[in-house]
């Protein structure tokens, strides 16, 4: 419940979906707004910052930050002013964290989760063998257990998971030097003997990445997916059952909506909790 004075969380969104329409951005937007109901102390404002198509990036004034998924490849910024700029923000916002004070929680979605990890070296980011498309398990490594975004979760959790790109071969002597901890990985595929993708990166205390879409809201990507236009997109790509499989999936709470009602509001949470330490009590 919000305190009535509480001065208002400022969250920049980097929006790195290059103009391309989707559902993340409504999904976020539904947070910050209010409609997702994320129960944070505080009102909460906002600012979006189109970083792929413009070169827009925050400065360090905001109280949180999240940045969004993305269309295409992880390595498509290479020599470009986007991703120079983009880089140049993470430096900052992890060197401020390390440096000073009061910490700025920071969630990196599915693209900017890939660039993360390329950026500080976690792994290699990758092609994945086939596109994955669907409503799959998260599987906990012994470092997410305790993991605060996922506390109240099932072990494996559901969540969505769209894309062609990956990041394997974690750099364990990187990830130590950072102090970072590896949370999750995805699924088993008995019938594929490729290595299983990191799924989530806790950076430092305030920074954390996954690969997955904790935005993606069960009801609403329901509605997107049973459109005739989105429906035979799927079928065509993929197939019948594989189409069915996700609607089946998306219908059934039991399935995303835990991970939906947890982790961003979580972030959230977290974030009033070190900016507004009265609003947090």
């Amino acid at each position: 419940m919000q305190t009535p004075d509480a001065r208002p969380l400022r969250v920049a969104v980097l929006d790195l979906y290059n103009g391309e329409p989707n559902q993340g951005m409504r999904c976020i937007r539904d947070f910050l707004e209010g409609v997702a109901a994320p129960s944070v102390s505080a009102p909460i404002t906002y600012d979006i910052f189109d970083v792929r198509q413009h070169a827009e990036v925050p400065g360090l004034d905001y109280d949180a930050y999240i940045s969004t998924g993305g269309p295409g490849s992880p390595w498509d910024g290479l020599d470009q002013p986007w991703e120079a700029a983009y880089f140049d923000w993470l430096d900052g916002l992890y060197h401020h964290n390390m440096t000073a004070a009061p910490k700025k929680h920071a969630l990196f979605i599915c693209h900017s989760f890939q660039l993360l990890c390329r950026h500080f070296g976690v792994g290699e980011v990758t092609e994945r063998p086939a596109q994955s498309f669907g409503i799959f398990e998260v599987h906990r490594l012994s470092g997410g257990s305790e993991e605060p975004l996922f506390q109240g979760l099932p072990d494996p959790f559901y969540a969505a998971d769209f894309r062609r790109w990956q990041v394997v071969q974690p750099d364990h002597e990187r990830v130590a030097q950072l102090g970072a901890t590896l949370l999750a990985r995805e699924q088993p595929y008995p019938e594929y003997p490729y290595e299983r993708a990191l799924m989530g990166v806790r950076l430092s205390p305030e920074m954390i990445g996954v690969q997955f879409h904790p935005e993606a809201d069960p009801q609403g990507m329901l509605v997107h997916f049973r459109r005739p236009k989105q429906r035979d997109k799927v079928v065509s790509a993929f197939s019948e059952a594989r189409y069915q499989r996700l609607i089946d999936r998306l219908d059934d709470q039991q399935y995303l909506t835990p991970a939906y009602e947890t982790i961003i509001p979580t972030f959230l949470r977290r974030a009033v909790a070190a900016t507004h330490p009265v609003a947090a009590v």
